[in-house]
């Protein structure tokens, strides 16, 4: 059975019977967990069970970057902000890239020890100082410290059996204004962003990054749509420039930046026409209905891309992985950082 190209979320922590019955349906092929769906460990594991007995294959995926941006936290390990990675790299390089990596292997096995796929990471925005939304969750400041840092914590990801997603394409950090309240615009020039913004990318992408997610930004002087409905951005940049391969994730259709194109059904179809593989719809239940009728089963076809991003972890449970010395290696050197180091 192909995977869907719609992912959705849920409201609680439980699947209701209306959840249960959408989650059937062919053109949905993921869902995205956030902190209401999570109370203890047991209650996600039992959540990812009722999940999967829905339908297969069927991803599942969140957002466990680190810092602020960390949907579980009781009983999960505490991320730092990505940006003190940032600041140590400045100090000691190496060890830096080396301890970003280790933060990427434990958020990828925690995650992968309950079966969800894959977080949405590592953020490749640059941090000019000018994006809050961005700020902190970013490496660095340089584009040189972002591609050694979240290749390292990529590359942590893939040890542990997460394929990762890079964002936001082409870059959300030279923008004050928040893509889930406005509209942002970003009025640099194509060559202007791709001296900065574009390294980080295409470093991870020469590395074989699997997933990338494009932020609902308009670069006014390079197309007049924002990136993720931009055939030109996604198809001419990302696709045929860049040579990404794998699979392009909308952002939140339900996003004030993604507003200005239409309806919720309107929004999905240009995602897809522009080059998205999956679209996300979430918050918006009624917007998910209407963008599940208008598209036709065809819209589910097999992709390949979308099976690569399965996880597979390399403990057969939670207490494996928690009992491993691998773990508490780990473990104890992103706590003696966290103690040492985060501010």
């Amino acid at each position: 059975m192909s995977i869907g190209p719609v992912m959705l979320d849920l409201d609680g922590l439980e699947i209701s019977a209306e959840e249960q019955e959408l989650l059937q349906q062919p053109l949905v092929g993921g869902v995205i967990l956030f902190q209401r769906n999570y109370a203890s460990p047991r209650q996600l594991q039992e959540l990812i069970q009722a999940i999967r007995s829905c339908r297969k294959p069927l991803l599942i995926a969140v957002d466990q970057e680190g810092g602020r941006v960390q949907r579980f936290r009781k009983d999960f390990i505490e991320l730092p902000p990505m940006q003190q990675f940032g600041k140590y790299y400045d100090e000691a390089p190496l060890q830096a890239k080396q301890l970003a990596k280790t933060c990427g292997w434990i958020m990828a096995s925690e995650l992968l020890a309950y079966t969800v796929d894959f977080s949405f990471a590592p953020v490749l925005d640059i941090d000019y100082g000018i994006s809050a939304v961005i700020g902190n969750r970013a490496f660095h400041k340089q584009p040189g410290g972002v591609a050694d840092l979240a290749q390292a914590f990529w590359q942590g990801m893939h040890e542990a059996g997460m394929a990762g997603v890079g964002k936001h394409f082409p870059g959300h950090g030279f923008v004050a204004a928040d893509s889930h309240t406005d509209i942002p615009t970003d009025l640099r020039s194509y060559q202007e962003i791709a001296g900065q913004d574009l390294e980080t990318f295409k470093n991870l992408i020469q590395q074989g990054l699997e997933g990338i997610m494009p932020a609902h930004i308009i670069y006014s002087a390079v197309d007049s749509k924002p990136a993720g409905f931009s055939a030109y951005w996604l198809q001419d940049i990302l696709r045929r420039q860049l040579h990404f391969s794998g699979v392009i994730f909308s952002d939140d259709l339900n996003m004030a930046g993604a507003s200005g194109m239409g309806s919720y059904a309107e929004r999905a179809k240009l995602a897809l026409a522009a080059g998205c593989d999956m679209i996300l719809i979430c918050n918006q239940r009624q917007g998910a209905y209407e963008i599940l009728k208008s598209l036709s089963v065809q819209s589910g076809g097999i992709n390949p891309r979308l099976q690569a991003m399965q996880g597979h972890s390399h403990y057969k449970t939670r207490d494996d992985l928690y009992q491993s010395l691998a773990w508490q290696k780990a473990v104890t050197a992103l706590q003696i950082f966290n103690h040492e180091y985060v501010t």
